[in-house]
């Protein structure tokens, strides 16, 4: 609901179910959806809503269910996300965890993220 764009179901799900909906893109813009791939950590993905761009490596988002322990399922806001794909691209991402106040040890692979402008498609 934060991102404005209706779309429902597993966060992986969320990339194709946006094609020809919405603009898609490896370009952070505050607004858009941040989608990481479903993966055997991440089994049903996970999404973050850009909450500002800070560099052309570094955003932060809002997010919910990314902490484990007493934190799990609470929402997170204006939480580092940085870039560390090879090609500056997106795709691969690292997270910040606020329970050890340091970026978490595993980096996640991304579609790239959902702007909530619709397509040309769409339009």
């Amino acid at each position: 609901m934060r991102s404005g764009i209706p779309l429902r179901g597993d966060a992986w799900t969320w990339w194709d179910a946006a094609a020809g909906h919405y603009g898609r893109g490896r370009d952070p813009r505050r607004g858009s959806v941040l989608v990481l791939m479903r993966t055997s950590r991440l089994p049903q993905g996970h999404l973050a809503v850009v909450s500002r761009v800070v560099s052309a490596r570094e955003i932060r988002v809002d997010h919910a269910n990314w902490a484990s322990g007493a934190s799990k399922g609470r929402a997170a806001r204006d939480q580092p996300v940085m870039d560390v794909s090879p090609a500056n691209d997106w795709s691969l991402v690292r997270v910040w965890y606020p329970r050890i106040n340091d970026w978490g040890a595993s980096s996640y692979l991304s579609y790239g993220f959902i702007h909530p402008t619709l397509s040309m498609a769409a339009r």
